[in-house]
């Protein structure tokens, strides 16, 4: 059999390494300082190396404690994300899920039913905000952003490619024959994604300077009731109009998709702290439903 180390001196480990601090370490495990330093010596002596260099103010990792640390890391989410998609959380579990109201509203939440029948273990609290902050809460256990991918507090992984296409209401639909129709207007401009109309004009050799904008609303969600409601043309990300079509709201979809800048990010906090268990296997399967999307329209 391969050589394996004792489990909970592993679980020890990556707590100690990841906070460099005994501890902080005991106190997120349960466990006393001196049951960290307990753990991390039996383990040491088991493997016939340090992992830690003890310092006055502090821990630091030896070189073979920082090329063993991914590997148990790893090692332990997998266990725990396989334990839990098998046989479930061992009591009911929520989850705090956070993203941009738009996509809540418009993508995710239609598609959360799925999530429910598979895991009946796991409960989820969506919260979103319209613009994308600087935050990663603590008490946020999944987060996903709309944007460029370039924020300071915390690690961004780009999950999606979007477009944006153009859209009507339905019982209008029919009179939309190009581009040059809808520079016409009544165009309605959703703040965030100030360039819409520009880029997609822009992409048909058409010049518009903005000024048949009627209406100025701050969520694509806003933007699809007034069009419903006959109020003009939005501009707005592909998916968001394709979800609405399919929930049988009378908008329709009257152009060709063009390229956008901005893509869905998956936020992992600046720290290299790991997902819970139930947390991770909502990531998962939140990842699976970006692929099929991009499967889809590829």
């Amino acid at each position: 059999m391969q050589r394996l180390p004792n489990l909970t001196w592993l679980r020890t480990f990556e707590a100690a390494a990841r906070l460099l601090n005994f501890t902080e370490a005991g106190r997120e495990l349960g466990l006393t300082q001196t049951a960290v330093s307990q753990h991390m010596k039996a383990l040491e002596s088991a493997l016939g190396c340090r992992l830690f260099t003890r310092k006055a103010r502090g821990l630091d990792l030896t070189d073979l404690g920082k090329a063993y640390l991914p590997t148990v890391r790893q090692a332990l989410t997998d266990i725990g994300r396989t334990t839990t998609s098998l046989f479930g959380p061992t009591a009911k579990q929520t989850i705090v899920v956070k993203l941009p109201i738009s996509t809540a509203a418009l993508w995710l939440a239609p598609l959360l039913p799925d999530f429910a029948r598979a895991h009946p273990k796991i409960n989820i609290r969506m919260v979103s905000n319209i613009w994308a902050d600087s935050t990663l809460g603590d008490d946020v256990d999944v987060e996903i952003r709309l944007g460029h991918g370039d924020w300071p507090d915390a690690q961004a992984l780009r999950v999606s490619s979007e477009a944006i296409v153009p859209v009507t209401a339905a019982r209008s639909a029919s009179d939309i024959r190009g581009p040059k129709d809808l520079a016409a207007g009544p165009l309605i401009h959703i703040l965030g994604h100030d360039d819409n109309w520009r880029r997609y004009f822009a992409a048909a050799g058409i010049e518009s300077d903005g000024t048949g904008h009627r209406f100025a609303v701050d969520t694509s969600i806003a933007a699809l009731e007034l069009v419903e409601a006959g109020g003009g043309h939005a501009c707005v990300v592909a998916r968001f109009a394709e979800s609405a079509v399919r929930a049988g709201r009378a908008v329709a979809i009257v152009g060709a998709p063009i390229g956008f800048p901005q893509a869905h990010y998956l936020m992992r906090p600046a720290t290299a702290r790991r997902p819970r268990p139930e947390a991770a296997l909502f990531e998962d399967w939140l990842l699976a439903r970006f692929a099929e999307d991009a499967g889809a329209s590829g």
